[in-house]
């Protein structure tokens, strides 16, 4: 068993994942705590008072609870799964798809053959994610743009100039290639996002007139309640960074546990999340929109802001959000490529996709049914279904599932959720969307 101290280590003949690893530039704690907050603290905090909406007060505040909880344990899933599988095979580290495609490769005879196709399909799920989470981001910087500069200056200028004015600046910020440089943008992200978050609750809190409980719902709307656990999911959608970000990490024993990074994180965000939530809908009731800064009053400077701040914040997010989908298409041409020719490669591939992400925001012409399609498609399948399936499968040849087999129970539980929320959650998004195209 290895005891860390520092930098020495007793080792004995048991292999350690950790010791192994070779990162040339790791992140410190600190470092992975500010990505981990950054990775889930964007757009969809904002979303919060319209998953209210849909569940209500009392039921909103408990199932909002409840997946942030579900989330914190899916993520000890994951991570605990790659780390074991790690250990048992050797191998220094693992990213998510590598991950499902070693469990696969180990797990019962019967789902061998499939462990190539477990890590393509992880792939993609990660790159429809990423990539429908930039366009998500770039429609939210251009339109709160949009509504500070058009207001303040008196102009009219349409969503797309600023779409294509906000791609000036991520051509530069996702060239950035390596976690520790991105985590002095994470941090700005961060302290952005949160001085926008106490200026809402301060507008949230002293708007006109009081707050008050005549004419909001406690209970959910139960035709919505898949939409509502989409929006939410949506909100805690930083499960595609976990493992790339542990991996990195100087000293990624910290990552898990009950005082680990993780819990550090989710606990902060699941205050933000709540309080955004619930005094959110608590002020605007039905009347909430996609993003609740929408809901400030346009004519003071100070709220105005909010949408500023905002917008800046998952501008510089930018980078950290393009990182996963690049490390996957890299890792897929890298060896095709002439050691010489792999900088210049790098540099046109990003501001390609780039550009051609850039296409595809300029023919969104609303957010959201997309914000229920990511939460319910991607991180249904991201966050629950595939951290239970990979513990069951990892599992499975030594029965280890605990007294009366409990945790076979809970994974089963948690996966037939995991499914109901894909199917049912995708399905009404995806009547949303071609609704406001009919």
């Amino acid at each position: 068993m290895i005891q860390f101290k520092g930098k020495d280590y007793i080792e004995d003949d048991e292999y350690n994942p950790f010791v192994n690893r070779n990162v040339a530039k790791p992140n410190s704690n600190l470092g992975t705590l500010i990505h981990l907050i950054k990775g889930s603290l964007a757009t969809g905090i904002l979303a919060m008072p319209l998953a209210f909406k849909l569940g209500g007060l009392a039921f909103g505040l408990a199932a909002s609870i409840a997946v942030c909880l579900l989330y914190v344990y899916c993520v000890h899933l994951l991570v605990g799964t790659s780390q074991k599988a790690c250990r048992q095979n050797r191998i220094p580290v693992l990213g998510f798809a590598e991950t499902a495609e070693v469990v696969f490769a180990n797990g019962p005879p019967s789902v061998r053959p499939y462990s190539k196709l477990a890590k393509n399909y992880i792939n993609w799920m990660l790159l429809i994610h990423s990539l429908l989470t930039t366009c998500l981001f770039q429609i939210f910087v251009a339109s709160s743009l949009r509504d500070v500069v058009n207001n303040q200056q008196q102009i009219e200028w349409g969503t797309l100039v600023y779409v294509a004015l906000v791609t000036i600046p991520m051509v530069f910020i996702t060239q950035i290639r390596h976690l520790r440089y991105l985590v002095p943008f994470s941090a700005v992200a961060n302290v952005l996002m949160i001085t926008a978050f106490g200026i809402t609750l301060y507008f949230l809190l002293n708007g006109d007139g009081p707050v008050s409980f005549a004419g909001r719902n406690l209970g959910p709307d139960w035709t919505q309640l898949p939409l509502f656990f989409s929006t939410v999911l949506y909100a805690i959608q930083g499960i595609r960074y976990v493992l790339p970000i542990e991996n990195d990490m100087r000293h990624p024993q910290n990552f898990l546990g009950f005082r680990g990074v993780v819990v550090q994180a989710i606990a902060l965000l699941t205050v933000l999340y709540n309080v955004t939530g619930f005094f959110g809908y608590l002020r605007y009731g039905d009347d909430v929109k996609a993003t609740v800064t929408l809901n400030l009053p346009t004519e003071n400077g100070v709220a105005e802001s909010t949408r500023l701040l905002a917008g800046l914040a998952v501008l510089f997010s930018m980078g950290l959000c393009f990182y996963v989908p690049m490390d996957i298409i890299w890792r897929w041409l890298e060896n095709r490529i002439p050691p010489a020719k792999r900088n210049i490669t790098q540099i046109s591939m990003r501001f390609g996709i780039l550009l051609v992400l850039t296409a595809i925001t300029m023919g969104v012409p609303d957010l959201v049914p997309f914000v229920g399609f990511a939460g319910s498609f991607c991180s249904g399948n991201l966050v629950v279904l595939i951290p239970v399936v990979l513990d069951l499968v990892f599992r499975w040849p030594t029965q280890d599932f605990g007294r009366f087999r409990w945790i076979l129970v809970t994974d089963c539980v948690l996966a037939v959720f995991g499914a109901f929320l894909l199917v049912t959650g995708t399905y009404a998004s995806v009547r949303n969307i071609v609704a406001i195209y009919q």
